[in-house]
């Protein structure tokens, strides 16, 4: 399968538009989780083990493990949401974006290494970047395109002289992925659920392309406008303009103790999926 067939499939079973972001920060831990790598792995597995059947996808950071030399343990954390939901992709979040021959390198890193079945890239050094994780068949590439901090506004909200008129680079962004870029159909886009305005402009300019949608939860994007501005469905109620709507934090941290942890890393997980559901009609 395709990452878009798995992603498909997986938002059908689970009847989710959740993504749980793996964010592991030790000292946030409840008590008698190890604050070392194995303690990352020990965490995270228990997040996805209690959150399997209720995501369209998991997105694991990739700096939160390599800052704790754990990136054996995301090695096998990968391998273990493959056994304990193998329908769910997994997106790899790097945000990559260097020369052709270096992107060479990290397209192995994301996809050979550790088997992700998608990955966030930087789009800014231009297509010569990309190219390298599109000879991947199959596998997702989400460009940054409209990031929820705000210092996206330095450069993402920028005007640019151009024959199309004068598009704001992040608009510019999401033609390219949603055209010529994309060639081997598999683009996808990054925006943030900060800007739902901005969300309904890119899924105007790329209407089939998925939107990979941080910031509900901790970061304050509204659930219900976000599923309002980028998913698009048919009468069948299946996706056109598929959306993977990404909560990190207020997941992972919603329980402190060490026997509650998982439980109430779980209760938010399934409010969060039946807020989105709610919002695109399913309840």
């Amino acid at each position: 399968m395709t990452f878009l067939d798995q992603l498909r499939a997986a938002t059908v079973q689970n009847q989710s538009l959740l993504c749980v972001g793996l964010d592991p920060q030790p000292e946030r831990f409840p008590a008698g989780v190890g604050r070392d790598a194995e303690g990352l792995y020990d965490f995270c597995a228990r997040i996805a083990e209690v959150t399997a059947d209720l995501v369209c996808a998991f997105k694991p950071q990739i700096a939160y493990f390599a800052a704790h030399r754990a990136e054996a343990q995301l090695e096998r954390l990968i391998a273990h949401l493959k056994r304990v939901a193998p329908q769910v992709p997994v997106i790899l979040d790097a945000k990559r974006g260097d020369i052709g021959s270096t992107a060479e390198q990290y397209a192995r890193e994301a996809f050979d290494r550790y088997g992700a079945d998608a990955v966030t890239l930087s789009p800014f050094m231009g297509f010569d970047s990309v190219e390298p994780y599109l000879r991947y068949p199959g596998k997702g590439a989400f460009l940054l395109c409209r990031t929820s901090n705000p210092g996206g506004d330095d450069l993402q909200n920028q005007r640019l002289a151009s024959v199309d008129g004068q598009p704001l680079l992040y608009e510019h962004i999401a033609r390219l992925a949603q055209g010529r870029w994309n060639v081997g159909g598999q683009l996808g886009l990054v925006v943030g659920a900060t800007y739902p305005r901005e969300i309904e402009r890119v899924r105007a300019l790329a209407p089939t392309l998925p939107l990979l949608i941080p910031g509900v939860g901790a970061q304050g994007g509204d659930a219900a406008a976000t599923v309002k501005a980028g998913w698009r469905g048919n009468a069948a109620g299946l996706a056109t303009g598929p959306v993977i709507v990404n909560s990190s934090r207020a997941i992972l941290y919603a329980g402190s103790g060490a026997e509650d942890f998982a439980a109430a890393a779980r209760a938010a997980a399934q409010s969060t999926r039946d807020a989105l559901n709610a919002a695109r009609g399913d309840g």
